[in-house]
C-alpha cells in the first residue's frame, strides 16, 4: 500500500511540501501533484517543461505570471471556503508565483498537472467562471467544483475538480472506475487524490481495490496532506468521519484519444445510485460561497 499511499511528510521534495509526478512514482505517466507554500511576498519560479497545470490556490492568493502575462488571484482563506479562482499554465512556459505580501500566513497553491501535446493560451480562470455542482444525495451528498472538468474547460489531456465531503458523508460512491478504454462508456485516467481535513484532529478514510488480473489494495486513513494514487482499480468510498469535513482535490489524465470522463460503477454497489432519488440533498451543502 505505501507505494500508492502518501503520508504528510513523505512526498515533500526541494521547494515542494508535496511533489509526486511521472518523474517520482515508478509506474506513474500521466498525472502530477505539487505543493508550494510560500510566506508573505516569496516568489517560486519554475519552468512547466512538457506539463499543463493549474495553480490553484489552497489558502492565501497571490500572482502568477505565465507566458510574461500577469494574472491576480484573490484566493480563499482555506479549501472549505467555497471555490476559488485559479490560473491555467501551458506546457513550454516560464512561470513565477508569489504569495500576496499583506497575508501573514502567506499562501498555500496546489499545482496539478499533466504532461500533455498541444499548447494552448495561459487563461484565468474567475471564481463566477467555476461550477459548482451537488452530486448525489443524503449521506452521499458532496460539493463538486468543477474549475477543470472534462466538460467545462478546455486543456489538452489535464481533468482537475476539486471535492467537499460533509463530516459523516460519503463520496467517491459507488465505487467506480476508469482504467480501460471503451469508448463512450468507460475512460483510461489515472488519478491523484490529495487530501485536507477542516480541523487539524480530523481524518477520514479512502478506499481503492482491483481485480483478479489487476490487484490492488488500500485502505487509507488520510489527513491533511495526505496523497493517494490510483493506477487502476475500483476506488471508494471517501469517508469523511463525523466532527470533520473532507477536501480532495482529484488529477486525472490518460492516453486516450479524447479527454473524457466516462466510469464505470462497481456492479455489486451501482444500486445505490437508485436509492439517491427519494432523498434530499445534504443541506449543510453548498458549502463557503453559495452559487
Amino acid at each position: 500500500m505505501s507505494r500508492w499511499y502518501r503520508p504528510a511528510g513523505s512526498a515533500g521534495r526541494g521547494p515542494y511540501a508535496v511533489e509526486l509526478t511521472p518523474g517520482t512514482v515508478e509506474g506513474w505517466r500521466w498525472t502530477s501533484i505539487r505543493v508550494l507554500e510560500l510566506g508573505p511576498g516569496e516568489t517560486h519560479a519554475f519552468e512547466s517543461g512538457d506539463e499543463e497545470l493549474f495553480v490553484l490556490p489552497l489558502s492565501g492568493g497571490g500572482t502568477v505570471v505565465a507566458d510574461g502575462e500577469r494574472f491576480e488571484l484573490t484566493g480563499r482563506p482555506d479549501v472549505f471556503s467555497g471555490p476559488t479562482d485559479t490560473v491555467y499554465v501551458p506546457r513550454d512556459a516560464s512561470v513565477t508565483v508569489t504569495a500576496a505580501g499583506h497575508d501573514a500566513d502567506g499562501a498555500r497553491f496546489a499545482l496539478p498537472a499533466g504532461p500533455c501535446g498541444r499548447r494552448l493560451a495561459a487563461r484565468y480562470v474567475g471564481v463566477d467562471d467555476v461550477a459548482v455542482e451537488l452530486r448525489g444525495a443524503g449521506s452521499s451528498t458532496r460539493q463538486v467544483h468543477n474549475f477543470g472538468s472534462a466538460d467545462g474547460f478546455d486543456a489538452d489531456r489535464l481533468i482537475a475538480v476539486e471535492v467537499i465531503t460533509p463530516a459523516g458523508n460519503w463520496s467517491s460512491y459507488p465505487p467506480h472506475k476508469h482504467d480501460v478504454d471503451v469508448p463512450g462508456a468507460e475512460s483510461e485516467l489515472e488519478e491523484i487524490y490529495y487530501f485536507e481535513v477542516s480541523d487539524e484532529r480530523g481524518f477520514g478514510y479512502h478506499r481503492v481495490y482491483g481485480t483478479d488480473d489487476r490487484p490492488i489494495d488500500v485502505l487509507a486513513e488520510v489527513r491533511t496532506g495526505d496523497v493517494v494514487l490510483v493506477p487502476h482499480g475500483w476506488h471508494g468510498p471517501s469517508v469523511a468521519a463525523p466532527g470533520y469535513h473532507l477536501y480532495y482535490l482529484n488529477v486525472m489524465a490518460g492516453p486516450g484519444a479524447t479527454r473524457d470522463w466516462l466510469i464505470s460503477d462497481d456492479p455489486a454497489h451501482a444500486w445505490v445510485r437508485d436509492e439517491w432519488a427519494a432523498q434530499a440533498p445534504d443541506p449543510r451543502l453548498p458549502m463557503g460561497k453559495e452559487r
